[in-house]
């Protein structure tokens, strides 16, 4: 019984030693981000910033104004959500390294979106 126990317990802890380490794990990409975001028409406006913040691959915004949302997958590629007020913009693209670019759409607008890490 006393070896049946030690077995038991082993096991055990090899099951669960990889999933803290995963739950632990950052990603490459945590940090906070300078994302310029420019629109393909001028009656939307142009040339807004917004900085965020990803950590454990969670896309968080850092201002009170931005509420960002979304996430970023290891291999860099990028879903996000920006809102403000009653106004809404999604965005798509990748990171690498410490940059990144891609695209957004919103109701009635569109554009481009490129990032640099702080």
């Amino acid at each position: 019984m006393n070896g049946f126990r030690k077995g038991l317990f082993v096991t055990i802890v090899a099951i669960a030693f990889p999933l803290t380490q995963a739950g632990a794990a950052t990603s490459t990409f945590d940090g906070t981000w300078n994302v310029r975001i420019a629109s393909s028409s001028e009656t939307c406006g142009n040339g807004a910033t917004v900085a965020i913040g990803i950590n454990n691959g969670q896309i968080a915004s850092s201002s009170t104004a931005v509420s960002a949302s979304g996430r970023v997958a290891d291999a860099g590629s990028i879903n996000v959500t920006l809102s403000t007020g009653i106004k809404r913009a999604v965005g798509f693209g990748r990171l690498s390294g410490s940059s990144g670019s891609g695209t957004w759409r919103g109701a009635l607008c569109t554009g481009t979106w490129t990032a640099e890490k702080m």
